[in-house]
Protein backbone atom coordinates (compact mmCIF):
# COMPACT_ATOMS: atom_id res chain seq x y z
CA UNK A 1 0.00 0.00 0.00
CA UNK A 2 2.59 2.98 0.80
CA UNK A 3 6.48 2.01 -0.07
CA UNK A 4 9.47 4.00 0.91
CA UNK A 5 9.62 5.03 -3.14
CA UNK A 6 6.24 6.64 -3.08
CA UNK A 7 7.63 8.80 0.14
CA UNK A 8 10.84 9.77 -1.98
CA UNK A 9 9.19 10.41 -5.40
CA UNK A 10 7.20 13.85 -4.60
CA UNK A 11 10.13 14.63 -2.85
CA UNK A 12 12.15 14.10 -5.71
CA UNK A 13 10.02 15.78 -7.54
CA UNK A 14 9.97 18.46 -5.86
CA UNK A 15 13.17 19.14 -5.44
CA UNK A 16 14.07 18.93 -8.61
CA UNK A 17 11.86 21.57 -9.65
CA UNK A 18 13.15 24.09 -6.79
CA UNK A 19 16.64 23.13 -8.14
CA UNK A 20 15.71 24.00 -11.87
CA UNK A 21 14.16 27.68 -10.54
CA UNK A 22 17.09 28.01 -8.47
CA UNK A 23 19.40 27.58 -11.21
CA UNK A 24 16.77 29.67 -13.51
CA UNK A 25 16.96 32.82 -10.85
CA UNK A 26 20.56 32.50 -10.69
CA UNK A 27 20.81 33.78 -13.93
CA UNK A 28 19.31 36.86 -13.11
CA UNK A 29 19.85 37.50 -9.93
CA UNK A 30 22.40 36.67 -6.57
CA UNK A 31 20.26 33.92 -4.76
CA UNK A 32 22.71 33.97 -1.78
CA UNK A 33 22.37 37.85 -1.35
CA UNK A 34 18.07 37.55 -1.42
CA UNK A 35 18.98 35.01 0.83
CA UNK A 36 21.15 37.43 2.78
CA UNK A 37 18.98 40.51 2.28
CA UNK A 38 16.02 38.71 4.34
CA UNK A 39 16.44 39.31 8.28
CA UNK A 40 14.57 36.92 10.28
CA UNK A 41 13.46 38.99 13.21
CA UNK A 42 11.37 38.42 16.13
CA UNK A 43 8.58 39.73 13.98
CA UNK A 44 9.17 37.02 11.32
CA UNK A 45 9.31 34.06 13.70
CA UNK A 46 6.11 35.07 15.03
CA UNK A 47 4.60 35.15 11.94
CA UNK A 48 6.40 31.75 10.85
CA UNK A 49 4.72 30.24 14.12
CA UNK A 50 1.59 31.93 13.03
CA UNK A 51 1.78 29.86 9.57
CA UNK A 52 2.22 26.71 11.69
CA UNK A 53 -1.16 27.27 13.90
CA UNK A 54 -2.63 28.40 10.68
CA UNK A 55 -2.23 24.17 9.48
CA UNK A 56 -3.18 23.34 12.87
CA UNK A 57 -5.91 25.01 12.54
CA UNK A 58 -6.55 23.10 9.33
CA UNK A 59 -5.82 19.81 11.03
CA UNK A 60 -8.28 20.92 13.45
CA UNK A 61 -11.03 21.09 11.35
CA UNK A 62 -10.72 18.06 10.12
CA UNK A 63 -10.46 16.43 12.83
CA UNK A 64 -13.77 18.11 14.53
CA UNK A 65 -15.20 17.16 11.02
CA UNK A 66 -14.44 13.65 11.52
CA UNK A 67 -15.76 13.89 15.14
CA UNK A 68 -18.90 15.19 14.17
CA UNK A 69 -19.57 12.98 11.14
CA UNK A 70 -18.76 9.74 13.69
CA UNK A 71 -21.48 11.39 16.50
CA UNK A 72 -18.28 11.72 18.48
CA UNK A 73 -17.88 8.00 18.26
CA UNK A 74 -14.01 9.28 17.67
CA UNK A 75 -11.78 10.37 20.26
CA UNK A 76 -9.53 13.50 19.13
CA UNK A 77 -6.54 11.24 18.98
CA UNK A 78 -8.07 8.91 16.67
CA UNK A 79 -9.37 12.22 14.90
CA UNK A 80 -6.20 13.57 14.51
CA UNK A 81 -4.71 10.51 13.30
CA UNK A 82 -6.62 9.36 10.45
CA UNK A 83 -6.84 13.19 8.98
CA UNK A 84 -2.85 12.86 9.53
CA UNK A 85 -2.91 9.79 7.51
CA UNK A 86 -5.43 11.16 5.06
CA UNK A 87 -2.83 14.14 4.58
CA UNK A 88 -0.08 11.67 4.06
CA UNK A 89 -1.91 9.64 1.32
CA UNK A 90 -2.67 13.42 -0.31
CA UNK A 91 0.78 13.89 -0.36
CA UNK A 92 1.97 10.77 -2.08
CA UNK A 93 -0.59 10.51 -4.62
CA UNK A 94 -1.65 12.98 -7.41
CA UNK A 95 -3.76 15.37 -5.83
CA UNK A 96 -7.04 14.17 -8.12
CA UNK A 97 -7.03 11.21 -6.40
CA UNK A 98 -6.97 13.05 -2.87
CA UNK A 99 -6.43 11.96 0.63
CA UNK A 100 -10.38 10.18 1.05
CA UNK A 101 -9.63 7.21 -1.49
CA UNK A 102 -8.21 5.63 1.70
CA UNK A 103 -9.85 7.03 4.38
CA UNK A 104 -12.60 4.48 4.85
CA UNK A 105 -9.48 2.46 5.70
CA UNK A 106 -7.97 4.19 8.29
CA UNK A 107 -11.35 4.99 9.49
CA UNK A 108 -12.24 1.44 9.86
CA UNK A 109 -8.82 0.83 11.89
CA UNK A 110 -10.19 2.79 14.51
CA UNK A 111 -13.02 1.00 15.55
CA UNK A 112 -15.73 2.57 12.64
CA UNK A 113 -17.46 -0.20 10.59
CA UNK A 114 -15.93 -0.47 7.21
CA UNK A 115 -19.26 0.61 5.40
CA UNK A 116 -20.15 3.03 7.59
CA UNK A 117 -16.75 4.47 6.92
CA UNK A 118 -17.39 4.51 3.06
CA UNK A 119 -20.48 6.82 4.08
CA UNK A 120 -18.65 9.02 5.74
CA UNK A 121 -15.72 9.63 4.20
CA UNK A 122 -18.45 10.14 0.88
CA UNK A 123 -19.96 12.64 3.01
CA UNK A 124 -16.71 14.39 3.57
CA UNK A 125 -16.23 14.60 -0.27
CA UNK A 126 -19.13 16.26 -0.92
CA UNK A 127 -18.67 18.96 2.60
CA UNK A 128 -14.91 19.17 0.59
CA UNK A 129 -16.43 19.91 -3.13
CA UNK A 130 -19.95 21.89 -1.80
CA UNK A 131 -17.24 24.40 -0.08
CA UNK A 132 -15.55 25.56 -3.11
CA UNK A 133 -18.57 25.32 -5.17
CA UNK A 134 -20.25 27.88 -2.37
CA UNK A 135 -16.76 30.14 -1.84
CA UNK A 136 -15.39 30.14 -5.53
CA UNK A 137 -17.47 32.28 -6.53
CA UNK A 138 -18.01 34.66 -3.55
CA UNK A 139 -14.29 35.24 -4.01
CA UNK A 140 -14.29 36.17 -7.51
CA UNK A 141 -16.82 38.30 -6.96
CA UNK A 142 -15.39 40.39 -4.46
CA UNK A 143 -12.09 40.20 -6.03
CA UNK A 144 -11.19 42.63 -9.10
CA UNK A 145 -9.90 40.25 -11.82
CA UNK A 146 -7.23 42.16 -12.92
CA UNK A 147 -5.52 41.27 -8.98
CA UNK A 148 -6.95 37.38 -8.98
CA UNK A 149 -5.68 36.87 -12.02
CA UNK A 150 -3.35 38.63 -13.62
CA UNK A 151 0.32 37.85 -12.90
CA UNK A 152 3.19 36.94 -15.18
CA UNK A 153 2.76 36.96 -18.65
CA UNK A 154 -0.35 36.66 -20.69
CA UNK A 155 -0.17 33.44 -21.62
CA UNK A 156 0.20 32.47 -18.08
CA UNK A 157 -3.17 35.08 -17.05
CA UNK A 158 -5.31 33.10 -19.48
CA UNK A 159 -3.72 29.87 -18.39
CA UNK A 160 -4.25 29.72 -14.79
CA UNK A 161 -7.83 31.51 -15.58
CA UNK A 162 -8.97 28.98 -18.05
CA UNK A 163 -7.61 26.02 -15.59
CA UNK A 164 -9.68 27.26 -12.58
CA UNK A 165 -13.12 27.93 -14.15
CA UNK A 166 -12.55 24.10 -16.46
CA UNK A 167 -11.77 22.62 -13.04
CA UNK A 168 -14.95 24.77 -11.06
CA UNK A 169 -16.78 23.12 -13.72
CA UNK A 170 -15.90 20.12 -13.54
CA UNK A 171 -16.05 20.30 -9.41
CA UNK A 172 -20.26 21.96 -9.65
CA UNK A 173 -20.95 19.10 -11.59
CA UNK A 174 -19.39 16.50 -9.51
CA UNK A 175 -21.46 18.33 -6.77
CA UNK A 176 -24.06 18.14 -8.06
CA UNK A 177 -23.90 14.16 -8.51
CA UNK A 178 -22.73 13.50 -5.10
CA UNK A 179 -25.73 16.14 -3.58
CA UNK A 180 -28.69 14.26 -6.17
CA UNK A 181 -27.34 10.85 -4.96
CA UNK A 182 -26.86 11.01 -1.42
CA UNK A 183 -29.56 13.82 -0.54
CA UNK A 184 -31.64 14.49 -3.42
CA UNK A 185 -32.65 11.72 -5.70
CA UNK A 186 -30.49 8.49 -4.44
CA UNK A 187 -32.10 5.97 -6.00
CA UNK A 188 -32.44 7.88 -9.37
CA UNK A 189 -28.81 8.34 -9.40
CA UNK A 190 -27.84 4.68 -9.15
CA UNK A 191 -30.07 3.88 -11.83
CA UNK A 192 -28.48 6.27 -14.02
CA UNK A 193 -24.82 5.11 -13.32
CA UNK A 194 -26.11 1.45 -13.56
CA UNK A 195 -27.14 2.38 -17.11
CA UNK A 196 -24.31 4.35 -18.35
CA UNK A 197 -21.82 1.80 -16.86
CA UNK A 198 -24.01 -0.61 -18.00
CA UNK A 199 -22.58 0.42 -22.33
CA UNK A 200 -20.27 -2.29 -23.66
CA UNK A 201 -17.08 0.35 -23.61
CA UNK A 202 -17.16 1.18 -19.85
CA UNK A 203 -18.06 -1.79 -18.23
CA UNK A 204 -14.56 -2.54 -17.04
CA UNK A 205 -15.50 -0.06 -14.83
CA UNK A 206 -18.93 -1.10 -13.82
CA UNK A 207 -18.33 -2.47 -10.66
CA UNK A 208 -16.16 0.32 -9.07
CA UNK A 209 -19.00 2.36 -10.21
CA UNK A 210 -22.11 0.53 -9.10
CA UNK A 211 -20.53 -0.35 -5.74
CA UNK A 212 -20.12 4.05 -5.35
CA UNK A 213 -23.90 4.05 -6.24
CA UNK A 214 -24.88 1.30 -3.67
CA UNK A 215 -22.82 3.56 -1.02
CA UNK A 216 -24.35 6.68 -1.86
CA UNK A 217 -28.00 4.98 -1.33
CA UNK A 218 -26.58 3.76 1.77
CA UNK A 219 -25.13 7.38 2.62
CA UNK A 220 -28.63 9.41 1.83
CA UNK A 221 -30.39 6.87 4.46
CA UNK A 222 -28.06 7.98 7.32
CA UNK A 223 -28.05 11.63 6.59
CA UNK A 224 -31.55 12.07 5.76
CA UNK A 225 -31.98 11.33 9.68
CA UNK A 226 -29.14 14.03 10.96
CA UNK A 227 -30.65 17.19 12.04
CA UNK A 228 -29.52 20.85 10.58
CA UNK A 229 -26.97 21.61 13.33
CA UNK A 230 -25.25 18.48 12.31
CA UNK A 231 -25.09 19.99 9.19
CA UNK A 232 -23.95 23.24 10.51
CA UNK A 233 -21.22 21.28 12.87
CA UNK A 234 -19.67 19.48 9.91
CA UNK A 235 -19.72 22.74 7.22
CA UNK A 236 -18.10 24.57 9.79
CA UNK A 237 -14.97 22.02 10.55
CA UNK A 238 -14.55 22.12 6.32
CA UNK A 239 -14.51 25.71 6.05
CA UNK A 240 -12.30 26.10 9.35
CA UNK A 241 -10.01 23.58 7.71
CA UNK A 242 -9.79 25.20 4.29
CA UNK A 243 -9.47 28.77 5.13
CA UNK A 244 -6.65 27.71 7.68
CA UNK A 245 -4.98 25.95 5.00
CA UNK A 246 -4.93 29.07 2.81
CA UNK A 247 -4.25 31.76 5.71
CA UNK A 248 -0.36 30.16 5.81
CA UNK A 249 0.56 32.27 2.71
CA UNK A 250 -0.79 35.15 4.43
CA UNK A 251 1.23 34.74 7.76
CA UNK A 252 3.98 34.41 5.86
CA UNK A 253 3.97 37.46 3.96
CA UNK A 254 3.08 39.32 7.37
CA UNK A 255 6.31 38.00 8.40
CA UNK A 256 8.52 38.25 5.70
CA UNK A 257 6.79 41.30 3.34
CA UNK A 258 4.04 42.75 5.61
CA UNK A 259 1.29 43.78 2.80
CA UNK A 260 -2.13 46.40 3.75
CA UNK A 261 -5.03 44.66 4.35
CA UNK A 262 -6.14 44.69 0.54
CA UNK A 263 -3.37 43.16 -0.53
CA UNK A 264 -3.88 40.50 2.48
CA UNK A 265 -7.07 39.70 0.64
CA UNK A 266 -5.81 39.10 -2.45
CA UNK A 267 -3.26 36.71 -0.94
CA UNK A 268 -6.10 34.57 0.16
CA UNK A 269 -8.17 35.25 -3.01
CA UNK A 270 -5.46 33.24 -5.17
CA UNK A 271 -4.68 30.65 -2.59
CA UNK A 272 -8.09 29.18 -3.87
CA UNK A 273 -7.20 29.72 -7.28
CA UNK A 274 -3.92 27.85 -6.43
CA UNK A 275 -5.97 25.25 -4.51
CA UNK A 276 -8.57 24.80 -7.11
CA UNK A 277 -5.81 24.53 -10.23
CA UNK A 278 -3.70 21.75 -8.55
CA UNK A 279 -6.83 19.25 -7.77
CA UNK A 280 -5.67 18.20 -11.60
CA UNK A 281 -2.05 18.16 -10.67
CA UNK A 282 -0.92 14.61 -12.35
CA UNK A 283 2.15 15.39 -9.64
CA UNK A 284 1.86 13.43 -6.12
CA UNK A 285 0.71 15.93 -3.35
CA UNK A 286 0.99 18.62 -6.42
CA UNK A 287 5.00 18.54 -6.16
CA UNK A 288 6.73 20.34 -8.11
CA UNK A 289 4.12 22.26 -9.65
CA UNK A 290 3.25 23.62 -6.58
CA UNK A 291 6.37 25.61 -5.68
CA UNK A 292 6.44 26.82 -9.78
CA UNK A 293 2.63 28.29 -9.69
CA UNK A 294 3.45 30.13 -6.41
CA UNK A 295 6.59 31.41 -7.61
CA UNK A 296 4.46 32.72 -10.82
CA UNK A 297 1.51 33.44 -9.59
CA UNK A 298 2.87 36.07 -6.47
CA UNK A 299 5.39 37.59 -8.65
CA UNK A 300 3.91 40.96 -9.31
CA UNK A 301 3.29 41.15 -5.30
CA UNK A 302 7.17 39.90 -4.40
CA UNK A 303 9.86 42.49 -5.13
CA UNK A 304 12.10 39.28 -6.72
CA UNK A 305 12.08 35.89 -7.97
CA UNK A 306 14.77 34.63 -5.96
CA UNK A 307 12.12 36.09 -2.81
CA UNK A 308 9.27 34.26 -4.40
CA UNK A 309 11.09 31.35 -4.30
CA UNK A 310 12.03 31.24 -1.19
CA UNK A 311 8.69 32.32 0.25
CA UNK A 312 7.65 29.33 -2.35
CA UNK A 313 9.74 26.59 0.13
CA UNK A 314 8.55 27.73 3.55
CA UNK A 315 4.85 27.52 2.65
CA UNK A 316 5.38 23.89 1.23
CA UNK A 317 7.63 22.86 3.99
CA UNK A 318 5.02 24.26 6.78
CA UNK A 319 1.85 23.29 4.13
CA UNK A 320 3.25 19.91 2.90
CA UNK A 321 6.48 18.35 4.10
CA UNK A 322 5.30 18.13 7.75
CA UNK A 323 2.76 15.82 6.39
CA UNK A 324 5.02 13.61 4.48
CA UNK A 325 7.48 13.23 7.97
CA UNK A 326 4.04 12.63 10.21
CA UNK A 327 2.76 10.22 7.99
CA UNK A 328 6.58 8.37 7.67
CA UNK A 329 5.94 8.00 11.40
CA UNK A 330 2.53 7.20 11.31
CA UNK A 331 2.08 4.87 8.82
CA UNK A 332 4.61 1.91 9.63
CA UNK A 333 2.89 2.26 13.38
CA UNK A 334 -0.33 1.98 11.31
CA UNK A 335 0.55 -0.75 8.91
CA UNK A 336 1.61 -3.28 11.80
CA UNK A 337 -1.34 -2.75 14.19
CA UNK A 338 -3.79 -3.50 11.12
CA UNK A 339 -1.56 -6.47 9.82
CA UNK A 340 -1.71 -7.41 13.58
CA UNK A 341 -5.55 -7.17 14.08
CA UNK A 342 -6.54 -9.25 10.31
CA UNK A 343 -4.23 -11.95 11.64
CA UNK A 344 -5.14 -12.13 15.16
CA UNK A 345 -5.94 -15.43 16.23
CA UNK A 346 -9.90 -15.93 16.97
CA UNK A 347 -11.33 -19.39 19.27
CA UNK A 348 -14.15 -21.10 17.56
CA UNK A 349 -17.21 -23.41 18.73
CA UNK A 350 -15.43 -26.15 17.75
CA UNK A 351 -11.94 -25.61 19.52
CA UNK A 352 -13.76 -24.48 22.58
CA UNK A 353 -16.10 -27.68 22.35
CA UNK A 354 -12.97 -30.09 21.89
CA UNK A 355 -11.42 -28.70 24.73
CA UNK A 356 -14.44 -29.69 26.53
Amino acid sequence: MFSFWKVMLPVAIGLTVVGLMFWHDAKKENLAEVWHSIHFTPWTWVCIGLAFLCMFGRDFGLSWRFRALTDHQLRWSQAFKVDFLCEFTSCVTPSAVGGSSLGMVFLNSQGIEFGRATTLMITTLFLDELFFVISCPIVVLLTPGHEIFTSGGDAFTHGIRLTFWLVYAAIFVWTFVLFSGIIWKPEWIRKVIYKIFGWKWLRKWKGSATGLADNMVATSKELRTKPFRFWLEVFGGTALSWFSRYLVVNALFLGFLPQDNHAQWVILARQLVIWVVLMVSPTPGGSGLSEWLFSEYYADLIPTAGLALILAIFWRIISYYVYLCIGAVLVPEWLKKTITRLHKPSSTPSSTSSDK
